[in-house]
């Protein structure tokens, strides 16, 4: 077990090591026994943080050839589907001069293959991300230099386990079929890492942008797809969830030369946009009720009015308190404000627009940029 931890909201969270340190250690530890022909219970990597770990050696098979080995992924305190199953790594001589190349990789069963463009890999090459696939490849070499072979090493990565735990992943969206992704760039398993998440969300736009793809609608969440499913008939596989990294997936779908984009979601979650707050987790920013209540004053109500707001416990309640003109012209003044920190966050960079919605009073807003997005994306998703 990795003894090393990190503190998250004053939590301390144990990490652990990624799918990519797993086939590592199982390809050099393979290797070695093949060369040597001597079983290891452990084996020794140093992943690219600089973190070493000594690992446990499951599942030895070892026959004149090739030997198969695994190692079994340790997530620490990180809520990781692929947490606990073993990667394996067969690993088998090259006869004769058929490659150049001293270590072969490729995916075996339970790692999915690659069919869409856009990814770190080409389409039809096995969903081993680079910074692992330089990890299998050291490791290998370093165990063929200390028992002094200079010939070829063939590595088949799998994880039998991966079939069924890829159907709970991003990658049949990401247009990876048959398997988990092997993954890590540092080798270590931060608890609740955002950047994984933010790493995930780009990925997506990433694959989107090289199918062709011009137009893009995100969502925060479930709520958000099931809107957009129900409002306009689009399928969640058509939406980029951002979670609550509004400004930050903005400027990913930018950086991504996407030419125009639609973020559709609750009152009580965009509400925070209009302040200018582009990160809209509770726990960064909850001016729900102020925002609302500045709104109403904008639009020209009374503060009374306006105070009975900061009272309410959620939007929806809000919102039930208003007559139909203060609803109307409250949420025009919260739609402009929305529009006005969007366009200033992308600065010209691409056109964007805002649908906000309510699940008791349904669609309540739309920026003035929305239509005619709405139409270019139906027209290239037809």
């Amino acid at each position: 077990m990795l003894e090393r931890y990190v503190y998250k909201n004053q939590k301390k969270m144990r990490c652990g090591y990624t799918t990519g340190t797993c086939a590592c250690a199982a390809a050099k530890a393979a290797a070695c026994m093949l060369l040597s022909g001597r079983r290891i219970e452990s084996v020794s990597v140093i992943t690219p943080m600089g973190v070493e770990l000594t690992l446990p050696v499951y599942e030895i098979t070892m026959e004149q050839d090739s030997v198969t080995c695994a190692i079994k992924k340790d997530s620490g305190d990180d809520p990781d589907v692929t947490n606990g199953i073993l990667i394996y790594a067969s690993v088998s001589y090259i006869e004769g001069d058929s490659t150049d190349k001293r270590v072969v990789t490729d995916g075996g069963t339970g790692v999915g293959r690659i069919t869409k463009k856009g990814l770190s890999r080409p389409v039809g090459e096995a969903a081993i991300n680079p910074v692992p696939l330089k990890m299998i490849e050291e490791g290998v070499l370093e165990a063929a230099e200390n028992y002094s072979y200079e010939g070829s090493l063939k590595v088949v990565i799998s994880a039998p386990q991966g079939v069924e735990i890829a159907k709970k992943t991003f990658n049949p969206r990401l247009g990876i079929e048959g398997g988990i992704s092997v993954l890590g760039t540092s080798g270590i398993v931060e608890p609740m890492s955002e950047q994984a998440l933010l790493d995930t969300i780009e990925l997506e736009m990433k694959v989107r942008r090289a199918g062709g793809k011009n137009y893009l609608i995100m969502a925060p969440g479930n709520y958000g797809l099931d809107f957009l499913r129900e409002a306009y008939g689009i399928q969640d596989k058509d939406v980029v969830k951002c979670s609550n990294y509004i400004g930050q997936s903005m400027d990913m779908a930018a950086d991504c030369k996407f030419q125009g984009l639609v973020l559709a979601g609750h009152i009580g979650k965009l509400i925070k946009v209009s302040g200018g707050v582009m990160n809209t987790h509770s726990r960064w920013a909850d001016c729900r009720m102020d925002l609302f209540a500045t709104a109403m004053l904008r639009a020209g109500f009374s503060a009374d009015r306006a105070r009975a707001v900061l009272d309410c416990v959620t939007t929806d309640d809000a919102l039930a308190l208003l007559s139909e003109e203060e609803r109307e012209a409250t949420i025009g003044q919260i739609m402009r404000s929305i529009e006005k920190y969007m366009e200033y966050r992308m600065a010209d960079q691409m056109p964007v627009g805002a649908i906000l919605y309510s699940n008791v009073y349904g669609i309540l807003g739309k920026t003035s940029k929305v239509d005619t997005l709405m139409h270019l994306w139906e027209e290239e998703n037809q």
